[in-house]
């Protein structure tokens, strides 16, 4: 109950975008880039000098977003065409970005869409037919991760600490489990609401960074998970208004929820945030303990690797 409310309820931030240190030379991205907690992340980046990919589905969203940013910093972010649920669309992105670059400092996964009730689209299913929640949550970043990894790994080696940095985006509204038969498009998974369906995909979020974290700490990638806050964004618009009304008192503005994962990227030491999950504001949190079973970690990379690295694309 204590974590719960200090979650709900976090304490000021010991942690301002002020205390991150230059960037310069440092190439990262951030999916959902142009809105919300995702375009304060790529601002704060610009704003310390680093390149910054901004990556999302809309186009025309994107070059708003960039515009606006390049007026408020006076830097350019790169606009880099993704689509979280088409794991076509996300080897583009990969590949797109490899042509440009060879080494990646840093990837903040924060794209993903909520379904908290049963409106339109809950149902749907990804391109490749995974749950649409747990495809565009868990299936689309994990892929791009492992995609990216040459250039992060790569990146590690020149780097002076020699760590490179993933986030993964949670949630307080996690679940206890991953029902595995509800991931694609069975019966089980009908008769699983849509909060359980994001629930399981934001558990599953904390175990594939501790996953990727145990696999790829020694090559110096530096993974972890994160509850970004209660965040006003426009998602909030796919809410019913007794929902809206209800969880106003407990949103915070944009940039608060950019903290948290900001401080376990540029500031925080590495071997202190690696393979943990963080909550507001900037601070080290104790995971579900489902989530920490090594066990499940190894199930769940499993799953993966036969249910999407190999599908022809």
């Amino acid at each position: 109950m204590g974590q719960t409310l200090s979650q709900v309820f976090p304490p000021t931030s010991k942690f301002s975008v002020n205390d991150i240190p230059d960037l310069s030379g440092k190439v990262m991205i951030v999916t959902g880039g142009y809105g919300g907690i995702g375009k304060e992340t790529v601002r704060a980046l610009l704003n310390h000098n680093a390149k910054v990919y901004l990556a999302g589905r809309n186009s025309s969203h994107a070059t708003a977003a960039i515009e606006e940013l390049k007026k408020d910093t006076g830097k350019d972010a790169v606009f880099l065409q993704l689509d979280l649920a088409s794991l076509k669309s996300v080897k583009r992105a990969a590949d797109e970005f490899l042509s440009k670059e060879q080494q990646l400092d840093a990837l903040f996964n924060l794209g993903g869409i909520m379904y908290l009730t049963n409106s339109p689209g809950n149902l749907d299913l990804t391109e490749e037919g995974f749950d649409i929640q747990w495809g565009t949550n868990l299936v689309g970043p994990y892929y791009f991760t492992k995609l990216l990894l040459p250039a992060l790994l790569a990146a590690a080696k020149s780097s002076p600490d020699k760590k490179v940095h993933v986030t993964f985006t949670a949630s307080q509204a996690q679940e206890k489990q991953i029902k595995f038969d509800t991931l694609t498009d069975t019966p089980e998974r009908k008769k699983l609401g849509p909060d359980a369906r994001y629930g399981q995909s934001k558990m599953a979020n904390v175990v594939i960074s501790k996953e990727f974290a145990r696999r790829f700490s020694d090559q110096g990638l530096v993974a972890f998970s994160l509850n970004p806050g209660g965040i006003k964004t426009p998602l909030q618009r796919n809410l019913p208004s007794i929902f809206r009304t209800l969880l106003s008192p407990l949103l915070y503005p944009p940039p608060m929820g950019a903290l948290t994962h900001l401080w376990g990227v540029t500031s925080a030491d590495s071997s202190y945030v690696n393979g943990q999950y963080l909550i507001p504001w900037a601070r080290k949190g104790t995971a579900l303990p489902e989530s920490q079973d090594p066990k499940l970690g190894e199930q769940l990379w499993k799953w993966l690797e036969e249910h999407v690295d190999s599908i022809p694309l």
